[in-house]
C-alpha cells in the first residue's frame, strides 16, 4: 500500500505517518525506486496500534513501551497493566482539573447580566486572576 491508501485503511493521516516513523514510533516504510513508501499489512496493524492508543490518550512515550511490550511475547502482563493504570489515575487529574474550570465558568456566566451593561463578572475575573501558587515540591524518596 501507498501512503493514502495506508491513512485511509488505519485512520491515521498521512502526515502522522510521516511523523510516527520520523520519531521512530514506528519503522520506516520499505521505499520503491522511485522512493514511494510502501506499507504491509504488519505497518498497518501497527498504525491502528498507535491510533487506538492516541484516541485512549497515550502520550508519544506511554506508545512507545506500550509497542515495545506489544512486541515483547515474554512480556508480562502486570507491566502494561501498570501504564494503563498510571494513565487513568492521570485522566482523572485532569478531568477534575476541567470539571473545576467548567464548575467556575459556570458560575462567572450565572453572575453575568449579558445585557448591555458594560460590567462583566467574567471580564472581572480574567483581569484579577488569582497569582499562581508555587509548585509543590516532589517528596523525597527513603534511600535503603
Amino acid at each position: 500500500m501507498n501512503i493514502g491508501e495506508a491513512s485511509a485503511a488505519s485512520g491515521v493521516s498521512a502526515k502522522m505517518i510521516r511523523y510516527y516513523e520520523s520519531i521512530g514510533l514506528m519503522p520506516s516504510a520499505a521505499r520503491t525506486e522511485a522512493g514511494y513508501r510502501v506499507y504491509a499489512d504488519s505497518d498497518i496493524h501497527t498504525l491502528r496500534f498507535i491510533r487506538r492508543s492516541r484516541d485512549l490518550g497515550f502520550s508519544v512515550e506511554q506508545m512507545e513501551t506500550l509497542l515495545a511490550l506489544w512486541s515483547d511475547r515474554s512480556r508480562a502482563s502486570a507491566d502494561v497493566k501498570s501504564i494503563a493504570a498510571a494513565h487513568i489515575t492521570e485522566l482523572e487529574r485532569k478531568a477534575r482539573e476541567i470539571e473545576g474550570m467548567a464548575k467556575t465558568l459556570r458560575h462567572l456566566v450565572n453572575n453575568c447580566h449579558g445585557d448591555n451593561r458594560p460590567n462583566c463578572p467574567i471580564l472581572e475575573d480574567l483581569s484579577h486572576g488569582e497569582e499562581a501558587a508555587p509548585p509543590k515540591p516532589k517528596p523525597k524518596r527513603r534511600q535503603a
